[in-house]
C-alpha cells in the first residue's frame, strides 16, 4: 500500500509549527500563521479581552498589513473548531485577494482541510 503524499510544502509546515508554538505559549483558543508574498511569516494567537476580540488569523493579517506587506501566499489556522470561520476568510480576501491557500488543522497541527480564500 502506498503512502499518500503530504499535502503541505515545507514552507507551509513551518507555518504549522509557528501556529502551534504560539497557541501553546499563550494557551489561546486558536493559533495561526501566515506567509506574505515576500516570504515573511507572522504568527499570532486569538485575542479575547473584554474590550477586544480578534481571531488568530485576524491578528496575523493585521500584523502583515502593519508591516507593509503587499499580500499573502498561505495561512494556517489551528483550532478546535470544525470549520474555518467566514469572517477569517473574508479578512484574507480583503487584504490579499482571492486564491490564498488556507489550511485548517487541529491544535496538534494535523491538517483537516485546505481551502482557497
Amino acid at each position: 500500500m502506498s503512502e499518500l503524499p503530504d499535502p503541505l510544502s515545507p514552507e507551509d509546515k513551518k507555518l504549522v509549527t509557528l501556529a502551534r508554538a504560539t497557541r501553546a505559549r499563550t494557551r489561546a483558543a486558536e493559533g495561526a500563521a501566515v506567509r506574505d508574498t515576500d516570504g515573511r511569516t507572522y504568527a499570532a494567537a486569538t485575542v479575547d479581552l473584554p474590550s477586544l476580540k480578534v481571531s488568530a488569523l485576524g491578528v496575523c493579517v493585521a500584523m502583515a498589513v502593519a508591516s507593509g506587506s503587499q499580500g499573502l501566499e498561505a495561512a494556517v489556522v489551528l483550532t478546535d473548531a470544525d470549520v474555518l470561520f467566514p469572517d477569517d476568510l473574508t479578512v484574507v480576501r480583503d487584504f490579499a485577494g482571492p486564491g490564498v491557500v488556507v489550511h485548517r488543522g487541529d491544535v496538534k497541527g494535523s491538517i483537516a482541510e485546505t481551502v482557497h480564500a
